[in-house]
């Protein structure tokens, strides 16, 4: 393997990371500035968001739709939202493109709330790797978990 891959894997990594930590801060523009200007962030029944600025919108507006049972914003008070990446595997490696998949779990303070599969498409920019597009899919999750309401009210299937 050489140096430039070791690096190339190094930075993805980190590009994880940064994703993760800026959901979890709520800091959508960072978030959405781990992609590239006409990235697209798609979770698979809920959304697809193509660029930075719709990625950081649609995101706000899925952060409004969590509303508890009594119709008082969940998001009203601090939630602690952990995201965990397991498993992260390198599909893919060339100089102009990298595929990459991993295992993500969401807790909150009390417990997991949903988990899933991240799948991947980076791209160098400059000296970073952005994510040209991302694919979430969440796979299971906890009763009245913010993604179980989040996906049956933009799918428009009932909750679990």
């Amino acid at each position: 393997m050489k140096v430039e891959e070791l690096m190339a894997r190094e930075l993805v990594r980190d590009r994880y990371a940064r994703y993760n930590r800026a959901g979890d801060k709520g800091r959508l523009d960072e978030l959405a500035a781990c992609f590239t200007e006409h990235g697209v962030l798609e979770a698979r029944d809920v959304f697809t968001a193509v660029g930075r600025r719709n990625i950081a919108d649609t995101l706000s507006a899925v952060s409004r739709q969590l509303v508890s049972q009594d119709g008082a914003q969940v998001l009203s008070r601090r939630l602690i939202v952990r995201h965990f990446v397991a498993s992260l595997r390198f599909d893919s490696i060339a100089p102009e493109r990298i595929e990459s998949s991993a295992y993500f779990a969401v807790f909150h303070a009390d417990a997991a709330d949903h988990w899933g599969t991240y799948r991947d498409v980076l791209v160098p920019v400059g000296d970073e790797w952005l994510f040209e597009r991302r694919l979430v899919v969440v796979e299971g999750w906890r009763p009245g978990s913010s993604a179980a309401t989040t996906s049956a009210t933009s799918a428009g299937r009932p909750e679990s």
